[in-house]
């Protein structure tokens, strides 16, 4: 299992290079150095990082260095990739491309992603299963399939009618969640 953090200059060792922050969890697992410079590489050039080695993560973009974060989760070949809000903190333009590069990396490894989010057109582009939890305590109010087709497309997959249907039926249980919460008195 693997995690990229939302807040990725948290995540990341400002003093180390790309390169090295992408290896450090293969370090700690006391893999040969061949294997893992192997990986490093792998990883960066799956999210299109390769020529940014030998930067450091305050020489980056926000974009960037959240790549740098999702490279290293990749790095050590996770069973699951948990990603807890990954792209809450770049723009609109840049959540965008990392959505796309997401299900270009989910389809070119097969890892299971367990994405979390708030955002309902993001859950429900990226996903092939959206799990809807109340507010709080947290309690799984529905558990969907999404049936939208492959490759997805930034522009035609979200004009579909099924998007906006998921999209519109998400949105329904979130709100009646809110509202039963609301009425019962319970935090939120």
């Amino acid at each position: 299992m693997a995690v990229v953090f939302q807040d990725y200059s948290r995540s990341l060792f400002p003093w180390l290079t790309v390169e090295k922050n992408v290896a450090l969890p293969l370090r700690d697992r006391g893999l040969p150095r061949a294997e893992i410079r192997h990986r490093v590489q792998e990883s960066l050039e799956m999210v299109g990082l390769a020529h940014a080695a030998g930067l450091h993560p305050w020489q980056l973009s926000g974009g960037m260095q959240q790549r740098v974060a999702i490279a290293r989760g990749l790095a050590v070949r996770p069973e699951v990739l948990i990603m807890d809000e990954p792209f809450v903190s770049v723009d609109a333009q840049t959540r965008a491309s990392l959505e796309d590069l997401l299900l270009k990396v989910w389809a070119e490894t097969g890892t299971t992603v367990l994405f979390v989010t708030h955002d309902i057109d993001e859950a429900v582009y990226l996903s092939d299963r959206v799990v809807v939890l109340s507010q709080g305590p947290s309690v799984v109010v529905a558990d969907l399939p999404v049936t939208l087709d492959r490759p997805r497309d930034q522009i035609a997959t979200k004009q579909t009618p099924l998007f906006g249907e998921l999209r519109e039926y998400v949105y329904s249980l979130v709100m009646a969640s809110q509202r039963r919460t609301s009425l019962s008195g319970e935090p939120s």
